[in-house]
């Protein structure tokens, strides 16, 4: 060990992926989580106590499908770089280069427990762009970054048939947004075939780059998850026969009517990444939304994560999701698993976050209760083993630590 030891002693620690320790110990130590104890372990000399008799301890809260920082709070037009709709295929814009780390929703997240989000570009596109997965603290997004890229953004269904059929382009019907989408990926495994070509040409004449082909390629070899916004059975149905034909990794985004083509995605082992459920059903692809439906998916063995899809739902209220989930059905314990491991590793960052283990990141949140208890609120928050969230009982507000400030 060497620096400053933290030790958060005597909560109920929930390490996620192990049982709960009531009484435990977790130690910090250069960022890392370096131990976890039961209760009567002895404190190294010279640590930090961080007292957590009657508390939870657990990871940072994770959204696996926002728009935090690119759909800026309070903002309206200025702060809004979501959607690059000035063509139907922009797999090579990347959410990397528009997420301001001091959007008021990087501080709503971590006061709801919420210590990492994946970003993603919007869904009027067919392809829409490179997601990226970060931290919610930090002075740049460079230093915030957690894996880049994270995924691939495409949708099916509404949203780009709108968008395009009220510009009177291609695609305005469901079979053309197919259509650009296969037809993107032909491109892609051309690319690939010219590429290979050329390293075994004498002559070593190189091929012009295309940054959308380059993309898309990562897809096809597997690098990178295909991240399908989708809404209705059908469109799943697409989202799956596509990924079939091409062989990538597939996610399901959204995911509202997962639940009637449950046994199908459990068989194929596709994760989905629920939500939003607090919404009212502002169109026809949310018919069936329903706060039962994660409990469902969960139950035919599918793993799901839930998402707030913020701002649609603010990011702090993803816990809150989770519980009334609960309520309707849901397992309590999956719940927890829906909002910390499932996520990381349907984002590729689960050996760094996602549950309190030695050698994870020291991202921990501690609640004053069940975090499913809508009463409960997290209390204190640490990140890479420094706290930047303390709510202040006194004053009835949480001060989110400046990452600007020195020091």
């Amino acid at each position: 060990m060497t620096g400053m030891i933290t030790a958060v002693v005597g909560g109920r620690v929930v390490p996620v992926e192990a049982e709960p320790i009531d009484g435990g110990t977790v130690l910090l130590d250069a960022g890392k989580i370096v131990a976890i104890e039961g209760p009567g372990y002895q404190v190294p000399d010279g640590a930090e106590v961080i007292d957590a008799a009657g508390k939870w301890v657990l990871p940072g809260f994770i959204d696996a499908h926002a728009h935090v920082g690119v759909h800026e709070e309070a903002e309206g037009w200025a702060g809004q770089d979501t959607n690059e709709m000035t063509k139907p295929v922009t797999a090579f814009v990347r959410a990397l280069d528009a997420i301001n780390p001091a959007d008021e929703g990087f501080r709503d997240a971590i006061g709801g427990g919420v210590l990492a989000v994946n970003v993603n570009p919007g869904s009027g596109n067919p392809i829409g762009g490179q997601t990226v997965a970060i931290k919610c603290w930090g002075r740049t997004v460079d230093e915030m970054v957690l894996r880049e890229p994270a995924g691939l953004k495409s949708a099916l269904g509404e949203n780009p048939k709108r968008v395009y059929g009220e510009k009177k382009e291609t695609p305005s019907t469901r079979l053309g947004t197919a259509a650009v989408i296969r037809e993107a990926f032909v491109q892609a495994t051309n690319y690939q075939a010219k590429l290979a070509a050329a390293e075994d040409a004498e002559d070593g004449k190189p091929v012009d780059r295309d940054l959308n082909l380059e993309a898309l390629s990562r897809v096809l070899r597997r690098e990178i998850p295909w991240r399908q916004h989708c809404h209705r059975a059908d469109d799943i149905a697409t989202a799956i026969r596509i990924s079939q034909e091409f062989g990538y990794r597939l996610v399901i985004d959204h995911g509202t009517e997962a639940h009637l083509l449950a046994d199908l995605i459990a068989e194929l082992s596709i994760p989905v990444i629920i939500g939003p459920l607090l919404t009212s059903r502002s169109k026809v692809e949310l018919r069936n939304r329903s706060l039962a439906n994660p409990g469902k998916l969960a139950a035919a063995g599918v793993t799901i994560a839930i998402t707030t899809d913020h701002p649609v739902v603010p990011i702090h209220f993803l816990i809150h999701q989770a519980t009334l989930a609960v309520k309707e059905g849901l397992d309590p314990e999956t719940a927890l698993r829906a909002l910390t491991i499932n996520p990381a590793r349907i984002l590729g960052v689960d050996d760094r976050i996602g549950s309190l283990a030695p050698g994870r990141d020291a991202s921990l949140v501690i609640w004053s209760g069940d975090p499913l208890d809508v009463m409960s609120r997290a209390e204190r928050a640490f990140l890479d083993g420094r706290e930047i969230y303390t709510f202040d009982h006194d004053r009835g507000e949480g001060t989110v630590r400046d990452p600007y400030a020195a020091g």
